[in-house]
């Protein structure tokens, strides 16, 4: 099993190296999408905003404060939404909930979500899927807040 431990220990690289990463933090302004969503089973918080240009999320960015988990996750989402047509942003959402809310297998997560995989470890632990899927959660809600 010496493969499950470097498996593991890739993930866990692949999710410091997000949680370090500032390349999608901070806000838009101006702010087409605003969403704002808490977890208090952890204290995680984030901020959601985002610039939608000609039917695509042309600029994402999180803001916030959390775990490893919520923080990397959030910053995965913003990567994988920003230049997507609103319909696909919304369907990888949905199909990254369905990984870590369905135990779906993470052979069937779209190309966008690859690195995703990465969290795939955190369903073993249902307090924690709340933190991987807060920013997702939270980007879904400014999505149905925002006027078609």
């Amino acid at each position: 099993m010496e493969g499950d431990a470097e498996l593991q220990d890739l993930y866990r690289e692949v999710l410091l190296d997000y949680f370090r990463s500032s390349t999608r933090k901070g806000k838009c302004d101006p702010a087409d999408l605003r969403a704002h969503g808490i977890n208090p089973v952890c204290g995680d918080e984030l901020e959601i905003t985002a610039e939608l240009k000609d039917g695509k999320v042309a600029k994402l960015r999180y803001a916030g404060h959390g775990c490893v988990i919520s923080q990397a996750s959030a910053a995965m989402m913003a990567e994988a939404l920003e230049g997507a047509d609103v319909p696909k942003a919304k369907a990888l959402v949905a199909a990254f909930k369905k990984l870590m809310l369905e135990n779906a297998p993470v052979s069937g997560l779209p190309p966008e979500l690859e690195q995703l995989a990465s969290l795939e470890g955190v369903r073993k632990f249902p307090l924690r899927v709340k933190c991987a899927t807060l920013g997702w959660n939270t980007v879904m809600q400014g999505f149905e807040a925002v006027k078609s």
